[in-house]
Parts: C-alpha cells; structure tokens; sequence
C-alpha cells in the first residue's frame, strides 16, 4: 500500500536563525542586484557576457557571507541555513577552503571539461608568468586574475 503524505510541513519555510536581521539588509541588496543583472538588456553583448553579471554578484554574496561567517559575526546555524537555502553558492566556498584556490571567481574556471586544452582558464594562472602585456579576461565569466598568489 503506497504512503499517503499530508500537506503538512509542505509549503512552509523555517524561520531563519537568530542573526538575520543583522545581514538582511546587504542580501536584499544583492537580490535586487541580481534581480536587475537577469531584467537587464542583452543587445550588443556576447552570449557569456550576458553571464558576467550573475556570476559576479553570486561570487560577491558567497564571498559577504563567508567573511562574515570566518570573522565570527554569524552563527554557524545561521551560515548553514544561508547555504540550504541557496543564499551562497556551497560548492565555491567549499573551493576557498583549499589552498591554492583561496581567490577563486566561480567554478567554471577550475573545470578542465569546457576548455580546448583541458587545462584551467587563463584568469587562473599568475599574472608574472604569462608574457603578454595586456589585460586577460576570463571567457567564462569576466574575471581578470584570480590565482591565489596574484
């Protein structure tokens, strides 16, 4: 016989922890942020740099909410709520615990899958190593150097 679930719990959200209110205000900002990089015009633009944008906000409101929680000034209750509830993207912060990746923009610059000579984007390597004089930006999502000695 199948198990037959009640709308019970379903719906409803758990109230944030104890220390929200203190960061509300800045993660509203970046939702609104966010909110204006996906409305905005796409004419004249390639199609990644449509995408720049939204991974620089996303890399902003992981980075706040990380410092804030290294600096001691949220709970770990309250950085994990953030986390389960897509406020900070897991997996990149996940990165900045490593050594050697401590600066690193988004993941896509790490994955050896989506370039032509499956090694890491350009933004990733030291800029006293490479030997051209002009500016490098990341293709993926604008970056221009996040090597961790950079």
């Amino acid at each position: 016989m199948p198990v037959v679930r009640s709308s019970k719990g379903y719906g409803r959200k758990k109230a944030p922890p104890e220390g929200y209110e203190d960061i509300e205000d800045t993660l509203l900002e970046y939702d609104n942020a966010m909110k204006d990089a996906l409305n905005a015009s796409h004419e004249g633009k390639k199609r990644q740099e449509t995408q720049w944008p939204i991974f620089e906000i996303t890399h902003k409101r992981s980075r706040y909410i990380w410092e804030m929680y290294c600096d001691e000034k949220i709970s770990k209750a309250l950085y994990d709520w953030l986390i389960k509830n897509g406020k900070a993207d897991a997996n990149l912060i996940a990165k900045w615990k490593k050594q050697g990746y401590e600066n690193l923009c988004c993941l896509r610059c790490i994955q050896t899958k989506e370039t032509n000579f499956n090694s890491t984007c350009i933004c990733r390597v030291p800029r006293d190593q490479l030997k051209e004089d002009h500016p490098i930006q990341c293709i993926s999502c604008g970056c221009q150097g996040c090597a961790s000695c950079d």
